[in-house]
């Protein structure tokens, strides 16, 4: 699916769960509709049961609520708690469900990785704020740094429209006599609510899976002043990795905020591979050292923003289902840059380059097999035998469940679904 710029729109950034949770309830409590929503992580704690009661409330309203979560994140929901949603007319749907081997969950690649929110068509939310209590700031030292946007305006169309080719049952093979399904029509243009100009950005592992990639690439070539990027799990290819690098030696002044105190050691281990060969050429490195980093967002110059569920590492870059929203408003810029800038001022810690040249003789052989290995991973992984992920309606008796297998290729396209116009 294919989006275009929109102008008109108001995007309000929401920092952490306090900020993200009460709109997003406030939203699903205030729904006359419907509610579709997505999410890698819902779990059955705090947070996932506030979540939960105002679906429940929304749905005994009458408005359609449809759930989509992944099969790796969100694979301990209890029959319960999936009933209590279901019986009253809830629909939920895992994506790639798998049962675990020896009691590990397997379904680790091609995940669902993106978190979108929509009520009513009206008001949208996406970013990389799962429904889990490890978003606020009582979990603890483990608690999550993260960002999401609440959007109003014409994106919203495209957001929900792509929201609903996810819940939409799937192309079945048309008889003769079957009327032939429509594609979504793309005629909206919707009333202006702010000045934003924004696009919604998908990945898939279809026709649409370097689209994110691309505009990252592109934004680092258009950068002149500055370039700040906040990213959980970092290790972007070549491409990437060698525009970053031109950014800062043509003056650029390129900084990159990237976990110091991170929920996976090896994503800190794998980043720092990259320290010595971006470092050389001017590139600033500081960690975020007060808890783990969860952001994926970023900004280039005084216009160019994103937030989005997608890292710069292989998951994300090659085999995740992602969705990111691309800005351009200067104030929302400026906003997002406030708030890094404040990040980086009070915690974070800036990486000298006396301290990554310190044994780097032995790491350097190290830092190159790594890098390899991981850039060829995704292909790597494609070598194994290939399995097509499918949506299965959730069944809290265990009786066998509808399932939505998606038409995919070898490589598995995770394409969205279609949806016929009614």
């Amino acid at each position: 699916m294919k989006f275009h710029w929109r102008d008109g729109n108001r995007l309000q950034l929401l920092e952490n769960g306090e900020e993200f949770f009460p709109r997003v309830f406030e939203a699903i409590r205030e729904a006359k509709k419907e509610v579709l929503l997505e999410t890698f992580i819902f779990f059955e704690d705090k947070v996932g049961i506030e979540l939960q009661k105002a679906l429940i409330a929304a749905a005994q309203r009458g408005a359609s609520v449809d759930i989509t979560v992944d099969g790796y994140g969100s694979a301990d929901l209890s029959a319960e708690f999936v009933a209590a949603m279901t019986d009253v007319g809830i629909r939920i749907q895992m994506f790639d469900p798998r049962k675990r081997l020896l009691g590990k969950r397997v379904n680790l690649f091609r995940r669902l990785h993106r978190k979108i929110v929509v009520v009513d068509g009206e008001v949208a939310f996406i970013g990389g704020i799962n429904f889990s209590a490890d978003h606020l700031s009582d979990f603890g030292p483990g608690a999550k740094q993260d960002y999401a946007l609440q959007v109003e305006g014409p994106v919203v169309h495209d957001i929900h429209r792509f929201a609903l080719t996810t819940v939409a049952p799937p192309n079945p093979s048309r008889r003769w006599w079957q009327r032939r399904i429509r594609p979504l029509a793309d005629t909206y243009v919707g009333s202006s609510r702010g000045e934003a100009r924004a696009l919604l950005v998908t990945r898939d592992n279809d026709e649409h899976n370097t689209d994110i990639e691309q505009h990252y690439l592109q934004a680092i070539r258009d950068a002149r002043s500055r370039l700040v990027i906040a990213n959980a799990y970092f290790f972007p290819g070549y491409r990437v990795l060698r525009e970053i690098r031109n950014a800062a030696r043509r003056g650029v002044r390129v900084r990159l905020i990237l976990q110091g105190q991170p929920d996976m050691p090896i994503a800190k281990f794998g980043a720092r591979m990259l320290y010595n060969y971006l470092m050389n050429d001017g590139v600033e490195i500081h960690e975020y050292c007060r808890r783990p980093l969860h952001g994926k967002v970023a900004l280039a110059d005084y216009e160019w923003s994103t937030v989005g569920s997608s890292n710069l590492d292989p998951l994300s870059l090659s085999l995740n289902l992602e969705a990111n929203l691309i800005i351009r408003d200067h104030m929302f810029n400026r906003l997002l840059h406030e708030r890094l800038d404040h990040l980086l001022q009070n915690d974070c810690r800036r990486i000298p380059l006396e301290r990554i040249m310190r044994g780097y003789w032995w790491r350097a052989p190290l830092a190159f097999l790594i890098f390899h290995f991981l850039r060829h991973f995704p292909a790597l992984v494609g070598m194994f035998p290939a399995h097509k992920p499918k949506l299965e309606l959730l069944d809290p008796n265990n009786r066998p469940a509808q399932s939505q297998s998606q038409s995919q290729s070898h490589q598995v396209s995770d394409a969205p679904l279609q949806r016929e116009q009614q």
